[in-house]
């Protein structure tokens, strides 16, 4: 199991980043259970509505709608946790953070904030990355 943050997601169906591909690959083939919450969807469908994502969603001719519907095909939708004993600087990023811990597994996050928690969230046997390990 593993939880991804929103620029995760990003990166995985709107930007297509290299780094993410063999992960991509694990969702598509089902091979992964992603976790996810309601609040990490809307997140994740405010943000396609920012202007840049906008733009890069015209230039790889796609539209959000498109994105959200990979996301709801791929991530398995949960209840919100409770909170962490693990608190994160930015509150946007703490939904990862609970959920990651509630259920004990990995998190994948490119954010600043998390991923300084590495060694915190290590403690509760959660391990954080910006890229999918080989472990996982």
């Amino acid at each position: 199991m593993l939880v991804l943050d929103t620029n995760i997601v990003l990166d995985l169906f709107v930007f297509d980043d290299v780094r993410v591909r063999p992960l991509k690959v694990e969702l598509l083939e089902g091979r992964l259970n992603w976790l996810a919450t309601r609040p990490m969807r809307d997140e994740l469908e405010r943000v396609l509505g920012y202007s840049h994502i906008e733009a890069r969603l015209v230039l790889v001719q796609r539209c959000a709608v498109d994105i959200l519907a990979s996301f709801d095909r791929h991530a398995r939708t949960v209840d919100v946790p409770d909170r962490a004993p693990v608190t994160c600087t930015d509150p946007d990023d703490q939904m990862f953070i609970d959920l990651a811990v509630q259920h004990q597994c990995m998190l994948l996050s490119k954010d600043a904030a998390v991923l300084t928690l590495k060694k915190k969230l290590a403690i509760l046997q959660i391990e954080v990355g910006a890229v999918l390990s080989a472990s996982a």
